[in-house]
């Protein structure tokens, strides 16, 4: 019988292995790039997207302006603001197409993804590396146990609740306090 103390133990090792990898020069630019930008917008497809619509959240939560590209309520995006691209592999085409036309208002694109060479590299001025296994079974990735994608999906999360606590402690915000920006037509 399969133990689940013993499949936790292998995703939380795997989670604990590729946060402690991230370069912290690189976390510490995207956080200065965010606290800068009008409104930061997010793109990214499929369980990225809902790791970047999480991130999104929590960063509103914190009095930031933030967007889902094509969401209904989505405003222009100009050169004061930051797109963040969500992109393991940085080859998925819709947040290709979303970063080049980004570029063409000035915008800032930082891309979050596991693969530095990449068509991405081509339309962000940063970039940060969650070092995992991506479709494309590059060198230098962390292998993981779990299915496809899932261990870039959850550090992708968790690297935007790093940031939220990073901001949160800088700015030395009333974690209390927070609860009035929560949704409250609940």
């Amino acid at each position: 019988m399969i133990n689940y103390s013993d499949i936790q133990k292998e995703v939380t090792t795997e989670i604990t292995t590729t946060l402690g990898q991230i370069n912290s020069n690189d976390v510490s630019v995207l956080l200065d790039e965010i606290k800068k930008a009008d409104k930061v917008f997010f793109v990214g497809v499929g369980r990225v997207l809902l790791s970047l619509e999480a991130i999104a959240k929590r960063l509103a939560h914190l009095g930031i302006r933030t967007y889902i590209v094509g969401q209904i309520t989505e405003p222009a995006i100009t050169e004061n603001d930051l797109l963040i691209v969500g992109s393991g592999s940085g080859e998925s085409s819709f947040p290709l197409i979303i970063a080049k036309k980004a570029k063409k208002f000035n915008a800032s694109v930082a891309h979050i993804g596991a693969n530095p060479n990449c068509s991405m590299k081509e339309y962000s001025d940063h970039f940060v590396r969650i070092p995992v296994s991506t479709k494309l079974q590059l060198e230098n990735e962390i292998p993981s146990v779990q299915p496809m994608t899932s261990l870039f999906e959850q550090s992708l999360l968790l690297l935007g609740d790093t940031l939220a606590l990073m901001l949160v402690r800088e700015q030395n915000i009333d974690m209390h306090s927070l609860w009035e920006y929560h949704a409250n037509l609940e």
